[in-house]
């Protein structure tokens, strides 16, 4: 149920990410839902990391839930601050190759549709890491209009859609 609460709301953070790059909403407003989702996927990465069923999996997933939550409040940091990105922009680098062995192995190990759609979920969370390290670390600005574009769409499908079927248990991980 947590990978559902949590994939419910980055959903909407990239969503709305999508649509603040596309230029929809302002930069003094997006902040208000990356401090808000970053709290939402802090709280489910400290409880996968330090509840009372913690184990291997699970504090591994807490380690890849906290790059979702760092993203985020850094991106509000940004907005808040005036930064120009370029420190982010690295992070997003970094967080973009660490997909690719997530990815193999979600792909290598899958069993079931839910495996092969989250691995695949992970690569697209990558190729999403790497245009804003590319437009934020490099400069490549003509990219910010399809990566607003693709960021928005990434929320539906990878995100909201998932967590609210496994929300309401219309969809099940096993």
């Amino acid at each position: 149920m947590l990978l559902g609460f949590a994939l419910f709301w980055v959903g909407a953070v990239l969503c709305l990410n999508g649509i603040w790059l596309l230029g929809r909403i302002g930069d003094r407003e997006i902040p208000v839902i990356d401090v808000f989702v970053g709290f939402v996927t802090l709280a489910v990465a400290l409880y996968l990391a330090f509840g009372p069923s913690a184990d291997l999996e699970s504090i591994k997933a807490a380690a890849l839930t906290l790059l979702f939550t760092f993203t985020y409040f850094w991106v509000a940091w940004n907005r808040w601050n005036n930064a120009d990105g370029r420190g982010l922009g690295w992070f997003c680098l970094f967080v973009a190759i660490t997909t690719i062995p997530v990815f193999l192995q979600g792909f290598a190990t899958a069993h079931t549709v839910w495996n092969y759609w989250f691995a695949i979920c992970w690569l697209s969370w990558g190729v999403l890491w790497f245009l804003f390290f590319l437009i934020l670390a490099l400069g490549m600005q003509g990219l910010t209009k399809f990566t607003g574009a693709l960021c928005a769409l990434q929320g539906v499908y990878t995100g909201w859609i998932p967590g609210y079927l496994l929300l309401t248990g219309a969809l099940a991980l096993k």
